[in-house]
């Protein structure tokens, strides 16, 4: 089912990026709770594998219905392009009761029997202490889960902006889009978002805030209702590289498996690159690494993705398991 989002003339001025340590903190969260988004971050979950198991993070779980509406009010918009963790969930302390009651309420009602059970017959009689203690338990997640890594985060975050904001400058908005994921689609001033969720809203001279996140992978989020920010939540570019120690030689397993050439060209992939910025990094002739990265693609461990005229590859979580070393 699409998602559908409505431009109007002052949108297209208003269209930004942002990112959100707040955003980072629930979906990583959410993450932990869905294996099927778990693929590019092995070497995370093995190395937070006992911090994890040492939180209870059942509250935060009951508000993340497998398909449905979250409370905008526990992770809303980005309060700017490049707020605190500290300043965002001040934002969510100073949340209004009663939004958060009625806003809380229709979030528990999308998962069966949730509206009912003890916690959420708690919380509905007592909403003040129900966003103190959501709050704080998004507070101790992000301490433990995402402020020690939040530097590597937020570098690969910016990186993400930074190069679709010259692809902006370069295509414009409705070309830029499309390239920003397969599941976006743009006409005639409207944004369609191919996810499980269907929802329409006009920008009502709001624009768009543009969103990369890490731990959001496969899927993307457009479904902020009024009078909250309209923002669309994307996969960001190089999380297939984000893991990764520094490069070293090449193993000598992943030669004797791919052959020198393919297994050079898979082990360079730590970000997002083309056919001709391999070649010219690895001293191959174009031909061989255009071949090289079909055969590899064909296998299932890269994904292509074109970005205006280039073909960008990067590693699926399979290649990234390859290279690492990991069954």
């Amino acid at each position: 089912m699409p998602s559908r989002l409505y431009f109007g003339e002052d949108d297209f001025l208003r269209c930004r990026f942002a990112v959100s340590p707040l955003w980072e903190t629930q979906e990583v969260v959410r993450m932990l709770k869905r294996p099927e988004r778990q693929g590019y971050h092995a070497h995370w979950l093995r190395r937070m594998e006992k911090v994890a198991a040492g939180l209870d993070l059942t509250d935060l779980w009951l508000l993340m219905p497998r398909r449905g509406h979250c409370p905008d009010w526990l992770c809303p918009p980005p309060i700017g392009p490049a707020a605190t963790f500290e300043e965002e969930i001040a934002a969510v302390r100073a949340t209004d009761p009663a939004t958060a009651r009625a806003d809380t309420a229709k979030s528990l009602a999308d998962t069966p029997g949730a509206l009912d059970s003890p916690q959420a017959r708690r919380w509905l009689r007592d909403p003040v202490g129900m966003v103190r203690e959501l709050a704080d338990a998004m507070e101790e997640a992000w301490r433990a889960l995402i402020a020690p890594d939040w530097p590597r985060l937020r570098t690969l975050l910016e990186a993400d902006v930074s190069f679709h904001s010259r692809r902006l400058a370069e295509v414009g908005l409705g070309g830029l889009l499309p390239e920003i994921n397969r599941r976006f689609g743009w006409q005639a001033g409207t944004l369609t978002v191919d996810m499980n969720l269907e929802h329409e809203r006009r920008l009502g001279g709001q624009g768009l805030m543009l969103m990369p996140s890490v731990f959001i992978w496969p899927d993307v989020v457009s479904t902020f209702d009024p009078p909250w920010q309209p923002t669309l939540a994307y996969p960001a570019r190089g999380i297939g590289g984000l893991w990764a120690e520094p490069a070293g030689r090449t193993s000598d397993t992943l030669l004797r498996l791919l052959g020198r050439g393919r297994a050079t060209v898979l082990a360079a992939l730590d970000e997002p690159a083309s056919t001709a910025a391999l070649a010219h990094r690895l001293a191959l002739a174009p031909s061989s690494v255009s071949a090289h990265l079909t055969l590899l693609r064909d296998a299932g461990l890269l994904t292509a993705r074109r970005y205006g005229h280039q073909v960008l590859y990067e590693r699926t979580p399979l290649g990234i398991a390859l290279v690492s070393g990991d069954g």
